[in-house]
């Protein structure tokens, strides 16, 4: 029988089977555990911080979701049927509208010099290169929190648009659709930043929520 936890040779190589390490990991294989850790864990740190942008916070979110993941593989909760993926990004998703909320809840008047990440001119002397992410940052920030969610999933959770019908449960060719959209206007809205809207976030509250 394959061993489950072998690292994949190369890029398109044979994929670990996520089966057999789910039901391992399940029995308290710490070896299958690590494995799922290093799979999964720096994508949804990824998703996490693209939205927090803050690394403790980030992290506090990633455990939170493999805690949660352990204890319903556990207890026998999650029963695999090639849907893992689209399960355990779901649950972070919903750990960060979490954070969101909360945020939006405790929010309070701040000193603007301690929040860099909402400048919306960067200083002179800031190197280029973090301009411009600065720059891509803003960009998203316009998104609605759909079309930003499908941009995240895609280039920070390294989803593929299967994955990503099944965690939203649309068809691959309105991700698509939405995912060209959303990229079109953050390319414009960096060639012209005058370009931006007021406001095109919906309000996270209002998202659904399906796995906690």
């Amino acid at each position: 029988m394959a061993d489950p936890t072998r690292h994949t040779a190369h890029e398109g190589g044979e994929q670990p089977d996520i089966a057999a390490l789910l039901a391992r990991a399940a029995e308290g294989d710490a070896r299958c555990w690590e494995r799922l850790l290093d799979l999964y864990a720096r994508r949804v740190f990824a998703l996490a911080k693209s939205r927090c942008r803050n690394v403790d916070e980030a992290e506090e979110i990633t455990q939170s979701v493999f805690v949660t993941v352990a204890t319903k593989l556990g207890s026998g909760q999650y029963l695999e049927q090639g849907r893992f993926e689209a399960w355990l990004f779901r649950i972070a998703m919903n750990r960060v509208r979490d954070e969101m909320r909360r945020r939006k809840r405790q929010a309070e008047p701040t000193d603007p010099g301690a929040m860099p990440d909402r400048t919306d001119t960067p200083p002179e002397d800031t190197h280029p290169a973090d301009r411009d992410f600065q720059a891509l940052r803003r960009a998203l920030a316009t998104l609605s929190d759909r079309d930003r969610e499908v941009i995240e999933l895609r280039h920070h959770a390294s989803m593929s648009f299967k994955q990503m019908a099944d965690l939203l449960d649309e068809p691959i060719g309105t991700l698509l659709a939405r995912h060209h959209r959303a990229l079109a206007k953050v390319r414009k809205l960096l060639e012209d930043p005058s370009a931006a809207p007021e406001s095109t976030s919906t309000n996270p509250a209002t998202s659904p929520d399906h796995t906690r």
